[in-house]
């Protein structure tokens, strides 16, 4: 927040023109101001705004700008204020068609205000000189997160001014008490006695001293005062960025990056919880000095409150459990308490976890404990036990397994495998300073439990959806019914290649062919972009003449390619995804001979060759090889089978399958 701090000053003194000019009405200064840290963490200059390619990190961007602009509205105790970042918020979406947009929007106020501190003699290091950060999805480096550490920094200074300020009071009190008890003894002298001088001066010096305190103990409360909203504010910072985390992890099933440590989180609980103690040590102090007035008691009660919400959100699922369960079957998770170290001796704190329904998980946002068992779960309970070496508190549950489930009444078309489910996990802690314990809870991640094997791919198509398409600040487990296909886009090329383990992803001829594929419009050559795909287009309603899903069919795809063909896929040897119509185009006026690799449309889970080859009556035609399924893949591997063939000869465009496929080659035969 370095840039916005040297900033906010000079605002005062720009032209409301000028103002108007640098935040304009579609990225007001609200935004600038309640998301100063997350917006100077990004890196808007590494983007090519030009480059389409990169238009899914900017969406991330603008996903994560509206959710954290929704969170800083719900823990605003200003209800206008609140309004009108809620209707900020909302009003975000007109970059949802151009996200590209909203990086040129930032980038370029950002330089702007540069340029403006610049000119004002102010100096502010280059885009260049940020320290770098790891490398986020798309290979970009990224800040080293400073602004915490700057706040917190600032808020233990202020925590040591209040504390100096306590000592000089001490001391002002001890010099006025001596001043006192010397004047005593001069009570009835007369203007005339020679020593009259010395009460008169000794008088004045005790009302400086009675000025002095007053003053100091004045701004011994006023100090107080601040430093309450900036641990306020630090905290709002920290639970926003906890939250964002969760979020994050959310994301990375469907292969966004996703950095899981709780080192750095941990480090400024930690330090918060540390502020918030001294605090309520210095606001006894104050009570004991000055009497238990009203705004003493109104701070106390905000620090309580602030304390409860920490301890509250520093239990977070570290490790999360299978999104999709088999009943019956072991797995295991793992929860976290970021202020572990601060616990209090003695009594191990034992962790519960329970299976609740997605109604359930919404209850609980209102405070509502579920209160019906709809599962039995097997080794539920763990305890937070501390590892030195690592620093973390966690509790591990090992060999967990749900014995059976209670499932509701579901509505239509409605299949077991689309029923939402959460871990909840319950625990009371009790923190180092304080009296009381505290009762804490927090949730898993949407699960679906099923029962059969043959289950799993249906299951794993909601978890998907799920994690693809819901908002960040939904009510649980709330999804789209439908998404835009550039949306779906995303999620496909990103699920591919975390699924693959590769860093090739989709290309443009690739969803264009499952565009077609998903919306039955093979013959269509318009870009499907803004189009709508509903879930039952994605994973209820079956293809066109055959007996499976779109997901199921993908599915087969992926998994195909993650267990026989990487290497090859990764070497931009499979063309993936392409429809018989463009692969006539491409092919027609090859020689024979000529092939390419593509992913079956009639058989889960296949790969097949087409090639240009002869007719009956000296013509040449695209046909194609039954396709090869993992088992296939197993006995011959792919290269193999591809140098046995030979009416093959050329891949796509000229290039010799010997040279090109050669690596993939075992034994010693070879075509003649």
């Amino acid at each position: 927040m370095a840039l916005w701090a040297q900033m906010t000053p000079q605002l005062q003194y720009l032209p409301t023109q000028t103002l108007n000019e640098l935040y304009p009405d579609t990225f007001p200064l609200d935004v600038r101001h309640y998301l100063a840290n997350w917006i100077e963490e990004q890196r808007w200059e590494s983007f090519d705004v030009d480059n389409m390619e990169q238009e899914p990190q900017a969406r991330m961007l603008l996903d994560q700008m509206v959710h954290l602009l929704q969170e800083v509205a719900q823990q605003n105790p200003n209800v206008v204020e609140r309004v009108k970042l809620q209707h900020i918020s909302k009003n975000l979406s007109v970059f949802q068609p151009q996200p590209m947009l909203l990086v040129r929007t930032v980038r370029d106020i950002l330089r702007k205000e540069r340029h403006l501190l610049a000119q004002a003699g102010i100096g502010f290091p280059p885009f260049q000189s940020m320290p770098m950060g790891p490398p986020a999805l798309n290979g970009t480096p990224q800040p080293v997160r400073e602004d915490s550490k700057t706040d917190v920094d600032n808020l233990v200074l202020k925590v040591l001014e209040i504390q100096n300020c306590r000592q000089t009071l001490h001391q002002l009190q001890e010099d006025l008490n001596w001043e006192k008890q010397e004047t005593e003894p001069m009570q009835g002298q007369n203007d005339l006695d020679p020593h009259h001088q010395d009460q008169v001066t000794r008088q004045n010096r005790i009302k400086q001293l009675e000025y002095n305190y007053a003053i100091c103990a004045k701004k011994r409360v006023q100090l107080l005062q601040e430093a309450m909203c900036a641990l306020e504010q630090c905290q709002s910072s920290l639970i926003l960025r906890i939250k964002s985390w969760r979020w994050e992890q959310h994301r990375a099933t469907i292969g966004v990056h996703f950095d899981d440590n709780l080192g750095p989180l941990q480090t400024w609980c930690e330090q918060l919880l540390g502020v918030n103690g001294n605090l309520r040590q210095e606001l006894m102090l104050v009570k004991r000095d000055h009497g238990a007035g009203e705004q003493f008691q109104t701070l106390e009660e905000s620090l309580a409150c602030l304390l409860q919400t920490l301890v509250q959100n520093s239990l977070v699922v570290d490790k999360q459990p299978p999104q999709v369960i088999k009943t019956q079957s072991k797995f295991s998770t793992t929860v976290r308490h970021l202020l572990g170290e601060k616990m209090a001796p003695g009594k191990p704190v034992v962790l519960k976890a329970q299976i609740i329904t997605e109604a359930q998980a919404r209850n609980l946002g209102q405070g509502i404990v579920p209160n019906e068992n709809v599962g039995e779960l097997i080794n539920s309970t763990a305890i937070l036990e501390h590892n030195t070496a690592s620093k973390s508190t966690c509790a591990t549950f090992r060999n967990m397994s749900i014995r059976k489930i209670k499932r509701a009444d579901r509505k239509g078309s409605e299949s077991v495998t689309e029923e939402k489910f959460a871990l909840l996990f319950t625990t009371e802690m009790t923190i180092t300073g304080c009296e009381s314990p505290y009762g804490i809870q927090t949730i898993s991640l949407p699960v679906v439990v099923i029962v059969h094997g043959s289950q799993e791919i249906n299951a794993m198509a909601t978890i998907i959806w799920d994690c693809a398409f819901s908002e960040p600040n939904r009510i649980p487990f709330v999804v789209p019914d439908r998404v835009p296909w550039k949306q779906m886009c995303e999620a496909l090329s990103s699920k591919f290649m975390s699924e693959v383990q590769t860093q090739r992803g989709l290309d443009r001829y690739n969803l264009h062919f499952l565009a077609q594929k998903i919306f039955d419009q093979p013959d269509i050559s318009e870009d499907f972009s803004n189009m709508p795909v509903s879930w039952a287009q994605f994973n209820k309603e079956v293809l066109p003449g055959r007996n499976f899903t779109f997901w199921q069919w993908f599915e087969g795809v992926m998994d195909l390619t993650k267990k026989c063909l990487r290497d090859y896929w990764s070497d931009g040897l499979i063309f993936g995804f392409i429809g018989k119509q463009h692969l006539h185009v491409i092919l027609q006026n090859k020689p024979n001979g000529t092939f390419l690799l593509r992913f079956s449309d009639s058989e889960l889970g296949g790969i097949t060759i087409a090639y240009v080859g002869p007719t009956d009556n000296g013509g040449r035609k695209v046909q194609n090889i039954q396709p090869f399924t993992k088992k296939d893949l197993d006995s011959a591997g792919l290269g193999d089978r591809i140098r046995d063939i030979n009416c093959i000869t050329y891949v796509y465009p000229d290039l010799s399958k010997n040279e090109v496929f050669k690596k993939f080659f075992t034994g010693n035969a070879f075509p003649a």
